[in-house]
């Protein structure tokens, strides 16, 4: 929802009713990852992509139905459905998308959810998928049937207050871990049964690029890490070059020492640091904090003689080699980069391989799944 979500306020402001498709589901290889979303407005606009293009027609199509009747529609495409073939999803794997309309009547918390994203506060939406063919009770819970979570309320029912508990509590679980995906349970919240899917959709702030250094590969790479979804902060001691005039992508600039600002700055697993000061003065102080963070990328830029006197130093300051082998440098992939621009490709293809396991080699040397399945980010 999050790549698509001032379009759904803009629609809903003006009263426009939307049908809203969103990946809920992967299997194999995908193009797309759970909570990517594609929106038709009633007036035939479409914003979002749910598939890289491959099953964007016959989606179209459903989303279409689901205007008319406001009738939810779960839908699976996968390598093996003819059907699915037929329209293009041929990377191997499947995908689940969901397909329900929205409106401020049936969505009347989407402001708050679009205020709390663009405040940077985490909320999570839950949204039914299925309940049982079967004859049987279901306690009021329909497909479609939304809950959106706060880490400290909520807003909205999904049919009762058991299973509203219970995803209340498995939200805020999403939130902390900032993934998104599908739980199953009974009726009433049960958790050894498997009655209901509910989809989860953990809208938590963009994690962050700290970007240490002023100088030009800085300014490059945080024009990358900007489109790669991460919040970017440029830091650097030296005030006459860290100016918001030198780095217009950047999120905030920050002039203190490197290491002072980061042992005073929050760091969680998404966060990923950026040394590209090659100065021993700045670098080593501040690799000294950062390799006892949390961070879950950590290069820094410079020869392979400047990163043996580094890793002297840090040994000297009491690092360990569990710590150090955390070190990316130097840092990036072996492109062949040269200008600042190429070099901030390298950093990038250097963290999204680490991110997703990657091996950095030529996919055409490569057997087996393209796109690796794991946590959606970003959100980013």
């Amino acid at each position: 929802m999050r790549d698509i979500l001032s379009d759904l306020r803009r629609w809903h402001t003006e009263g426009t009713p939307v049908g809203l498709a969103t990946v809920v589901g992967v299997q194999q290889s995908a193009p797309r990852q759970p909570g990517a979303s594609m929106a038709l407005a009633a007036d035939g606009t479409v914003m979002g992509s749910v598939s890289g293009g491959c099953v964007e027609g016959a989606v179209v199509e459903v989303a279409q139905q689901v205007l008319a009747d406001g009738a939810p529609q779960l839908s699976r495409y996968g390598f093996s459905d003819d059907e699915a073939f037929a329209v293009g999803l041929t990377c191997g794997g499947q995908i689940d998308i969901f397909v329900e309309r929205v409106d401020p009547a049936v969505l009347p918390g989407l402001p708050a959810i679009a205020d709390a994203v663009a405040a940077g506060r985490p909320v999570a939406v839950a949204t039914v998928l299925t309940v049982p063919d079967a004859p049987g009770p279901a306690h009021g819970v329909r497909p479609g049937a939304k809950l959106i979570v706060w880490p400290d309320s909520v807003d909205g029912t999904l049919g009762n207050e058991g299973i509203d508990a219970a995803v209340t509590d498995d939200a805020r679980g999403f939130l902390e871990q900032g993934i998104t995906g599908q739980r199953r349970y009974g009726a009433r919240g049960e958790r050894r049964l498997e009655d209901l899917t509910v989809f989860v959709e953990a809208l938590a702030p963009r994690p962050r690029m700290l970007v240490f250094g002023a100088i030009d590969f800085a300014s490059a790479v945080a024009r990358v890490g900007v489109l790669l979804g991460y919040h970017v902060t440029v830091c650097d001691a030296r005030a006459v070059f860290a100016t918001p005039l030198r780095f217009p992508q950047a999120h905030e600039v920050v002039v203190e020492w490197p290491h002072r600002y980061l042992a005073r700055t929050r760091v969680d697993s998404r966060t990923v640091i950026c040394v590209l000061t090659h100065d021993p003065k700045f670098d080593v102080p501040l690799l000294e904090v950062a390799l006892r963070t949390d961070a879950t990328y950590i290069g820094a830029m410079g020869s392979r003689r400047t990163h043996e006197d580094r890793l002297d130093r840090l040994r000297e300051r009491g690092l360990t080699d569990e710590e150090l082998v955390r070190l990316h440098s130097p840092i990036g992939l072996d492109l062949g980069a040269r200008t600042p621009e190429e070099t901030a490709v390298s950093v990038a293809a250097e963290i999204i391989a680490e991110r997703w396991g990657g091996s950095g080699r030529p996919l055409s040397e490569t057997e087996g799944q393209i796109h690796r399945p794991g946590q959606a980010l970003v959100s980013p």
